[in-house]
């Protein structure tokens, strides 16, 4: 199994609509080849950072859809949305145990 971690923070007071965001997806991901599950998650301590992990049965198949797809995940955002800069960051992980 392949993980991709992308994190990010936002302006102070778009939390609320970063989570909505979140929770109203889409879901098109979800139907591309190898794609598994999302989490979204954000620290206690910093609740204007976001932690967005996909599992994937294999790197190839993230990096197809990270290719090919990525801004069309991104226009589900919402307008006026500001990230800050220098916060954005992509891990790639091994899962070694569920």
């Amino acid at each position: 199994m392949f993980v991709a971690m992308s994190r990010f923070r936002v302006r102070q007071g778009q939390e609320e609509m970063v989570r909505d965001a979140f929770r109203q997806r889409p879901g098109r991901v979800d139907k591309h080849s190898g794609f598994v599950r999302m989490e979204v998650l954000s620290p206690q301590e910093r609740g204007n950072e976001f932690w967005l992990i996909t599992f994937w049965t294999d790197q190839e198949s993230f990096e197809i859809w990270h290719k090919r797809h990525l801004g069309e995940s991104h226009a589900d955002m919402p307008r006026g949305l500001k990230v800050e800069k220098g916060s954005r960051a992509l891990e790639y992980l091994e899962l070694i145990t569920e």
